[in-house]
Parts: structure tokens; C-alpha cells; sequence
């Protein structure tokens, strides 16, 4: 069984379309198909059901794709700390996050004093929690920057960002000119939600439950920029976290009284995973930035 065996077979898995895997690995699609032919035999058994030109991972494949995925996770893992070790590269670091607005300005800090550092970042839909968690498991990224914490076994956390929570008010409401408001005065005000499973929507649920209220909701969004726009537009108020150099030029932000109010961003990592010189130099970077 061969390393490009291996790698071929992860490619035409994840894709399930022999055309387009052949296309990113810039081979000919014939060869792929051999490829994948060969280790077929060497295992007895077919990793693929094929309908004309369609192919879809069966049961056989599913579970050595498991395999093949913590196989060259550990490879890659194993490489990067021999050239750690030797030197042979100044570093990388793979990160991906949901909340890259908040990262951005720690990362542009971080890249003027550390140049030589080569950053891979994915931008991850906000809601997307379990896809993140999936790929620290892979290795395919050193971290996960998130305002949701994963609180799963293997996953540490740190905090490295707080944002007070503040509601967010349209332009000409009521409750604008106020310097300051609890939230049990907005009980009866129409909010402006994540949808339900939201990890954004967990966190406001527990910032409501603490004020004692429960909010009616007359919108449910995926995207923060989407829940400022329904603001803006007037059709409810919302829970925005706030902080330092925030600009809202379209609606009001009003501080809530509550101390606890706040939104927590947290550096995930797999604990027992080793972990690349500039990787470890990112991750000390942005919990040095911390204050609570």
C-alpha cells in the first residue's frame, strides 16, 4: 500500500466525482481511477458504488477513509515536527475561525512582530461548531479561534477575548438616548435572534436567562451582519458583544447593567497533539492578549 494510494483515495472520498479529484490533484483522470483500482485489490474489497459516472463512498470505504484520515493527519503531524526539529522551515500555522472580524486585528498585530510566519486561516460559517471541531481532530488546523467554546474531551480552551454584550437599538427607538439599560426593560421589545441551535443563540439564551426574561423573537438569522441590518431596518432590537474601537454608525449599542454580560472568545487545540513552534508562538500571542 502506497503514500499516493492513500492520498488519492482522501481526495476522490471527499469529492465523491472521480473528474474533479483527477482535477485537483493535477493527474489524469484515468490514472486516478487505476490508482484507486489497485488498492481496491490489495484490500478485496470496493471502497466505491458506481453508477455510470457517479461514485459514492460505501460502508468499506467510509470506514478506511477513518483510517486514512488519522494516517496521514499523524504523517503530516510527524513532518512538521521533524522540521521543527531541524529547522528546515520557519513555521506555519493552520487556524480556522467563525468570528474572523474579531481575529483579524490580533492576527495583523501578531504578523508585525513574527513576518516570517506563514498563516493558513479558513473562515468558517458561524454556526459551523462541529465542522471545526472535526478538523482539530484531523490535524487539518493547529487552532480554532471561536466565540462558542467546544467543551469536548481532548479540546482545550483558553480565553483570549471578552466582549461586553450591549443591545443593539434602531436609530429614533425609544430607548436610544439611554446611557445605559437593564435588560429586563427590553422584555417586551420584538428581538432579532440567531436561529435555534445557533451557538451565538446559546449564549444570548443564557444572557436572557440570567436578566430573568424571555425575549420575543421576530426574526431568526445565520450571520451577525444579517442581525444588524433587521436593526438597522427597525423590526426589533438585539444582543450584540461590543469592544474596544467598535464603530455602529446604524443603530444604537446601549451597555447593560449586568457585569456578566459579556460575550467570551476562546483559542481551541487538541491537548495531546504536538504542536508547531509557530503555532505555539500564535497561541501565547493571543492569550497574552487577554484581559477579562
Amino acid at each position: 500500500m502506497e503514500l499516493l494510494q492513500l492520498q488519492y483515495f482522501q481526495k476522490a472520498a471527499k469529492l465523491e466525482h472521480m473528474t474533479k479529484a483527477a482535477q485537483e490533484l493535477g493527474i489524469a483522470q484515468p490514472a486516478l481511477s487505476k490508482t484507486i483500482a489497485r488498492l481496491e485489490a490489495e484490500l478485496g474489497a470496493r471502497l466505491f458504488d458506481r453508477h455510470n459516472r457517479q461514485i459514492r463512498l460505501n460502508r468499506f470505504g467510509r470506514v478506511f477513509l477513518d483510517k486514512v484520515d488519522r494516517a496521514l493527519a499523524l504523517l503530516e503531524e510527524g513532518r512538521r515536527e521533524v522540521a521543527d526539529l531541524a529547522g528546515a522551515e520557519r513555521g506555519s500555522v493552520h487556524l480556522a475561525t467563525n468570528a474572523l472580524n474579531r481575529l483579524s486585528p490580533f492576527l495583523k498585530a501578531f504578523r508585525s512582530h513574527n513576518p516570517e510566519v506563514r498563516l493558513h486561516i479558513v473562515q468558517i460559517a458561524p454556526a459551523s461548531t462541529l465542522e471545526m471541531a472535526a478538523m482539530l481532530e484531523k490535524g487539518e488546523v493547529d487552532l480554532v479561534f471561536t466565540a462558542a467554546p467546544f467543551a469536548q474531551p481532548g479540546i482545550r480552551e483558553t480565553p483570549v477575548l471578552s466582549a461586553k454584550v450591549h443591545l443593539a437599538v434602531p436609530r429614533g427607538h425609544r430607548l436610544e438616548s439611554r446611557g445605559s439599560i437593564r435588560l429586563e426593560e427590553a422584555k417586551d421589545e420584538p428581538f432579532i435572534e440567531y436561529r435555534a441551535g445557533h451557538p451565538f443563540r446559546r449564549v444570548n439564551e443564557e444572557i436572557c436567562l440570567s436578566a430573568g426574561i424571555r425575549p420575543r423573537i421576530v426574526c431568526e438569522v445565520e450571520e451577525p451582519s444579517a442581525l444588524g441590518n433587521l436593526v438597522q431596518a427597525g423590526l426589533g432590537v438585539a444582543l450584540v458583544p461590543v469592544c474596544k474601537g467598535d464603530d455602529f454608525p446604524h443603530f444604537a449599542v446601549l451597555p447593560i447593567e449586568d457585569p456578566g454580560c459579556r460575550r467570551i472568545y476562546t483559542l481551541a487545540w487538541i491537548e495531546h497533539r504536538y504542536m508547531s513552534a509557530a503555532a505555539q508562538r500564535l497561541k501565547q500571542f493571543l492569550q497574552n492578549q487577554y484581559e477579562d
